[in-house]
């Protein structure tokens, strides 16, 4: 969706924030603005590491919740496909074209595995994670309804302590029925260790990872010893991928942040103790804002507050500046500290979020820009597809 004619009837300010063509500087705040530069960047470096390390990755849409953005990973990236915590995200995806679609999360109520078995019909693979044998009856009957295949990965908790089996016995047992359902295909094991993502330290992160993939590989050499192969063994982040990507056992990543990069995954360090925002993965995303106020003098007030953003991982920071920092915010205003006096009214200023996936679904578009140009509009296609 990059030509202007494509936006025809749509007023700036009112449904849209920008148009293509534009003035970088005429863009509506606060709204979402990406760095097509930076997002090619950073997209082609994970598709080359992905490559050279003879794995394969498919993206995290949960992050960005953009078809367009999924297109342009396949693209640029060689992404495999993309995965997804919801089925109506899942939907998203596959009416938009992304022809392999794994719902990395599990898959319960039966009107929801009733639509997951559907999912076929619009051209895609169709893949989703289970953590109890009870689950198998419903997924296999839905298949069998719809004349679809579900495939299914067991999910193996490696230290989240959320989903997941814990034990190689339990795998086999959940893999073993899933190859004996009827419309069901035993597709290989899901392995993100997601709470250490956002662990400061390089070696502190690789240490669990360790944990994980001894894990992972007893469960893989058991389900190999009765036969059962796994297509996917699938994990990985944008805090871990060099771990799961070189540890001979994980076949496919999922990361997703790094292509945007927000201010709480730019504090991680890398193996030279560097923050990874500086120089592994470029900031892409911003959210723009404008000076609405500057009544007092040592603080100006921007119109992005809590309804443009998430601030669950921290506050955003201000990119490219270090005389000015957004202190505080409510609903509809955010406090810059400016102890001198340099903003005025109407200038414009790029946050980086704290967090970007929930700030990203709280916004309707994306506004790329190249060379102070707006270049292209991209809708936020999944935005609100939580069920």
């Amino acid at each position: 969706m990059n030509e202007k004619s494509n936006f025809s009837g749509l007023e700036v300010g009112y449904d849209v924030p920008a148009l293509p063509g534009m003035d970088e500087a005429d863009i509506q705040t606060p709204c979402l603005v990406l760095d097509l530069d930076a997002l090619e960047r950073n997209i082609v470096k994970m598709g080359n590491f992905a490559r050279d390390m003879g794995v394969r990755h498919r993206v995290h849409g949960k992050m960005h919740k953009s078809v367009d953005v999924a297109l342009l990973q396949e693209k640029l990236g060689n992404s495999c496909g993309v995965c997804c915590q919801k089925v109506s995200e899942a939907e998203v995806f596959a009416r938009g074209g992304i022809k392999d679609v794994l719902v990395s999360n599990q898959v319960r109520d039966p009107a929801k595995i009733d639509r997951l078995a559907r999912l076929p019909k619009l051209g895609a693979r169709t893949i989703c994670c289970v953590d109890d044998i009870e689950n198998i009856a419903g997924l296999s009957a839905a298949a069998v309804k719809h004349g679809t295949q579900i495939e299914c990965l067991v999910e193996i908790d490696c230290g989240a302590g959320r989903c997941g089996v814990t034990t190689t016995p339990a795998v086999v047992e959940i893999a073993q029925a899933i190859d004996g359902a009827e419309g069901l295909k035993f597709a290989g094991l899901q392995a993100y260790q997601g709470a250490m993502q956002h662990m400061a330290s390089y070696e502190d992160r690789r240490g669990k990872i360790d944990i994980a993939v001894d894990m992972v590989r007893d469960a893989v050499d058991a389900l190999k010893a009765l036969g059962l192969e796994c297509d996917i063994v699938g994990g990985g982040g944008t805090g871990s991928y060099y771990f799961e990507g070189s540890s001979g056992v994980f076949n496919e990543l999922q990361c997703g942040s790094y292509a945007f990069m927000d201010a709480d995954y730019g504090r991680i360090l890398d193996k030279e103790g560097k923050r990874i925002d500086q120089g592994e993965w470029e900031n892409a995303l911003f959210i723009l804002t404008s000076v609405m106020s500057h009544a007092k003098a040592d603080k100006a007030i921007v119109d992005a507050g809590l309804k443009a953003q998430s601030v669950d991982s921290g506050l955003p920071t201000v990119f490219g500046r270090d005389d000015v920092e957004y202190v505080k915010c409510s609903d509809e205003h955010g406090v810059v500290a400016d102890p001198a006096g340099v903003l005025k009214v109407n200038d414009k200023l790029r946050l980086v979020p704290g967090h970007c996936d929930p700030t990203c679904n709280v916004h309707d578009w994306y506004v790329g820009v190249r060379g102070g140009k707006v270049e292209t509009l991209w809708p936020v296609s999944a935005r609100g597809k939580a069920y």
